[in-house]
């Protein structure tokens, strides 16, 4: 049995907003909806959804204030999947700079929408508040803050969002395909992805401290260790 959600779908267009209705209501989702960027970011602020999904181009506020208003004000982490008919990475990169979690272009398949949902709201734990934490780490997805046995991380945008990812996963291993595929989609850049910025993550991390959290699993991926672990 899959787990029933409340949506919220923030979409102008009337007859894009009907058949998702139709078929996230057939799987037996509650589906609330909004045709400009302001009502429905009232209505995500005032009753936040398990997943919101939020086209890019809105009347009113567009799609990446919307983004930025609710990860700035919202009390819990809204998973906000973007939909947008843009496909060119500096548009998804804008997307997840304005943090939204994952970004599916039009024409889409509903089947890949509902999926995408449904992978969502378990990612992140829907309807829990904004803090993560594991061991003496703890990071506040609305703000971005990340502190380490109480010392203030200074972490760069995708570093912060690769840590993100991994907490969110926790205790479990991410391939390095399911890390590009989360942080870039399908147009990842063209050289490797990751190298740079598992350094600069490594240099905060774990660098200044006794043990490392940020551990390779050779041959399978990537995973955060808590330094608060029973040694055998």
């Amino acid at each position: 049995m899959h787990d029933r959600l409340r949506i919220l779908v923030i979409e102008d267009h009337l007859a894009l907003r009907t058949a998702m209705a139709a078929m996230f209501e057939q799987h037996g989702h509650a589906v609330d909806f909004a045709a400009d960027g302001r009502n429905g970011l009232q209505l995500a602020l005032n009753d936040p959804p398990d997943v919101l999904v939020l086209d890019l181009t809105l009347p009113g506020l567009d799609g990446l204030r919307v983004c930025a208003e609710l990860r700035a004000r919202a009390d819990r982490h809204v998973p906000i999947l973007m939909l947008t008919a843009r496909d060119g990475l500096d548009d998804k990169l804008r997307g997840f700079e304005a943090g939204a979690d994952d970004y599916l272009v039009k024409p889409f398949a509903g089947e890949e929408l509902l999926a995408r949902c449904l992978a969502l709201s378990r990612r992140h734990r829907a309807g829990e508040p904004h803090g993560l934490r594991i061991g003496s780490l703890s990071i506040d997805r609305r703000s971005g803050e990340v502190r380490r046995e109480g010392r203030l991380l200074e972490l760069q945008h995708t570093p912060l969002r690769i840590l993100t990812i991994l907490a969110e996963a926790w205790p479990r291993t991410l391939t390095r395909s399911e890390l590009i595929q989360r942080l870039w989609g399908d147009l990842p850049p063209q050289s490797d992805p990751l190298r740079s910025h598992l350094y600069l993550l490594r240099q905060a991390l774990d660098k200044p401290f006794a043990r490392p959290m940020l551990r390779t699993v050779h041959g399978v991926g990537f995973k955060l260790e808590s330094d608060e672990d029973a040694t055998p």
